[in-house]
């Protein structure tokens, strides 16, 4: 049986100036699978991510989410696509002066005209579900960096979304916490039925959630597959991004000629 598409990424093309970002990407999401987006600092993965969301728009190509060509909605339309998903930012982006519960709950304030009781009991659940019951009240300068990514990750849920997209999920954390954290990205897909797309760098953190991942480098598909296909993989690329070889195919231009050279190709 043919398995549901969530996402569909068709020959996707970014430039910015002279410089291609994306180049050509193609991918399919399927519903319910953890998704990991791999690779190096500014090898298109965020940009990628951003597309996805509808945060920015292609110069060539389409992407479908949820059935739809967001490549060619209209804001409103856009609107109600993106009340289907969740996102949860690298640096969390918590808003300093609202407390916990007002972090999480701003979406459903937002979007909703549930009552404020409903809300309060909706903060609760989603709260307890990331292992932060009680913490409604206290302020994100309060919270260690484990926790504020914690929190990110209930406001990311709160409306039921299908979707959820995490940039970067461990930065920035102790191999722990990031366990934590990797833990309830799996448990929230499979208790609540989400489709999770990841974007991130750590390997470690990669082999532990995904179900199939996306290698890319300067701005392509380089690989795809399962994590034990990723694993057992022949490509240098991989085998070098895998172990962190600083000496293989992938180069890094550290002298500001060369640097200055790759971004006007």
């Amino acid at each position: 049986m043919d398995k549901e598409i969530a996402i569909k990424v068709d020959n996707v093309v970014k430039r910015f100036g002279n410089r291609t970002i994306l180049n050509g990407i193609s991918l399919e999401v399927y519903k319910g699978e953890t998704f990991v987006i791999m690779g190096g600092s500014g090898c298109g993965k965020s940009t990628l991510l951003r597309h996805m969301i509808g945060a920015i728009r292609p110069d060539l190509g389409k992407i479908s989410l949820l059935g739809r060509d967001i490549t060619c909605l209209n804001e409103d339309d856009m609107d109600k696509i993106k009340k289907r998903i969740g996102m949860s930012f690298q640096g969390s982006a918590l808003f300093d002066s609202m407390t916990v519960g007002e972090n999480v709950a701003l979406p459903l304030r937002e979007h909703t005209k549930l009552e404020e009781s409903v809300i309060n009991i909706v903060v609760k659940m989603k709260l307890e579900l990331v292992g932060l019951r009680g913490f409604e009240d206290l302020m994100p300068s309060q919270l260690s960096g484990g926790m504020k990514k914690r929190v990110g990750l209930a406001r990311a849920i709160v409306m039921d979304p299908e979707i959820v997209f995490y940039d970067e999920p461990t930065a920035g954390l102790d191999p722990i916490v990031a366990g934590v954290i990797d833990k309830l990205i799996l448990d929230l897909s499979q208790k609540l039925s989400i489709t999770s797309v990841v974007v991130t760098h750590d390997m470690g953190s990669v082999f532990r959630i995904a179900d199939r991942i996306a290698m890319l480098y300067e701005g392509r598909v380089v690989e795809l597959g399962t994590k034990e296909e990723i694993k057992n993989s022949k490509n240098g690329m991989i085998r070098q991004f895998i172990t962190g070889d600083p000496d293989g195919p992938i180069k890094f231009f550290q002298q500001k000629d060369d640097y200055l050279e790759q971004l006007t190709k």
